[in-house]
């Protein structure tokens, strides 16, 4: 008995320094970022696999049918026109010469048209009276036979004159659809984006098979809308009319809203590796629009279902097999697996698992963060 009690000092000192030497060596709590589990809405959406772009509603590259020299080119890059307006004109000298003899014709045809109609009236009435002197017996039936075959003659006659002037019109008709062949007109209102050549250089129109710049860009930048590549296992969950939001790299502050509009019957294969469809997205304000640029690189996110008021995590604290760590009041992280439903990118909506005011741990990144690991909230003491 005397030999224990006189261990026993030993054995307290010894006690105590296994647990100094425990509380000094013992794992530091790591420092984790929580996030508390709330309610708010949760969206289920798809965006572009690559970038999209502004395009106008309307934007046509105009050339002349047939080649020649620029004679007149009456815009600038950046001018507006009106639809119908002449924008450019090749030479047309032979053409304006064609068109004078043409209308020389014309009326030369016109003239003889009128001459023979009159004449073709003067011979019907002068049958017509000598039917009625047959009648009275003052002249012979041969008289009248023969005065009857003078005015059908000169009716023939006035018919193949009024012929040639509908073929000399046809003729000048031809030439004005050759002046046609020479000359850009504006098809819409809008704004001219590109000029290819300059005033008395050759224009050529494009060969078959071999692409060359359009004479002139024309734009109608009043309407505008967005194309954009979403993935093809996208594609079945895209449809007109779901809601868009519209950004754009040269606006990193603004989102617009948009509308889906049209996804394109075909599947897009760009060097055999991304399979994409064409989805346009229209501006749900058309004003709004106003002033952004066609060829914007932009981005499209279509919302394809929305719940609100529902128990939601950030999406990035979700582990494979949907699990998450929670911090629990003994400062211990703890594993659950939670059963997601909608989900985007940012948010998931908890159909169970989790309750709302728990805490979850979105720093999974970080070295030791475990479940059974002491944590603590980072920032706190």
């Amino acid at each position: 008995m005397t030999f224990a009690r006189r261990l026993l000092p030993f054995i307290i000192v010894l006690a105590a320094l296994s647990a100094a030497g425990w509380w000094f060596t013992r794992p530091k709590p790591v420092a984790v970022v929580v996030h508390e589990v709330g309610r708010g809405r949760v969206e289920a959406s798809v965006a572009n696999t690559r970038a999209g772009e502004v395009e106008a509603c309307q934007r046509t590259k105009l050339a002349t049918i047939a080649g020649g020299r620029i004679d007149y080119l009456g815009v600038k890059e950046g001018d507006r026109v009106e639809a119908g307006q002449v924008l450019m004109r090749l030479w047309h000298g032979d053409l304006r010469s064609r068109a004078a003899v043409a209308e020389a014709q014309l009326a030369t045809a016109r003239q003889r048209s009128t001459e023979a109609c009159t004449v073709a009236a003067n011979a019907h009435s002068e049958a017509e009276r000598q039917a009625a002197l047959v009648k009275r017996g003052f002249v012979s039936a041969s008289v009248e036979e023969k005065a009857r075959t003078e005015a059908a003659a000169r009716a023939a006659s006035c018919a193949s004159a009024k012929s040639d002037v509908k073929t000399a019109e046809r003729q000048l008709e031809s030439i004005g659809t050759d002046f046609n062949r020479i000359m850009i007109v504006a098809p819409f209102a809008g704004t001219v984006a590109k000029i290819t050549g300059e005033l008395g250089e050759i224009s050529t129109p494009s060969p078959p098979g071999v692409p060359t710049p359009p004479a002139i860009d024309l734009i109608d930048d009043s309407c505008l809308y967005v194309k954009a590549p979403m993935d093809e296992v996208d594609a079945p969950k895209i449809h007109p009319g779901q809601p868009a939001r519209i950004s754009f790299e040269a606006l990193p502050d603004r989102t617009f809203a948009g509308k889906v509009k049209r996804i394109a019957p075909y599947i897009t294969a760009v060097e055999k590796q991304a399979r994409t469809v064409e989805v346009d997205v229209d501006f749900a304000n058309a004003e709004e629009a106003r002033g952004l640029l066609v060829g914007y690189s932009a981005d499209v996110e279509i919302v394809l279902d929305t719940r609100e008021d529902v128990l939601r995590i950030p999406t990035a604290a979700i582990r494979e097999g949907n699990r998450v760590l929670v911090l629990g009041g003994d400062g211990i992280l703890t594993e659950r697996t939670v059963k997601p439903g909608l989900a985007n990118w940012e948010q998931t909506e908890v159909l169970d698992g989790l309750a709302a005011g728990d805490r979850i741990v979105t720093s999974l990144e970080r070295e030791g963060v475990k479940a059974g690991a002491r944590a603590t909230v980072e920032g706190t003491r």
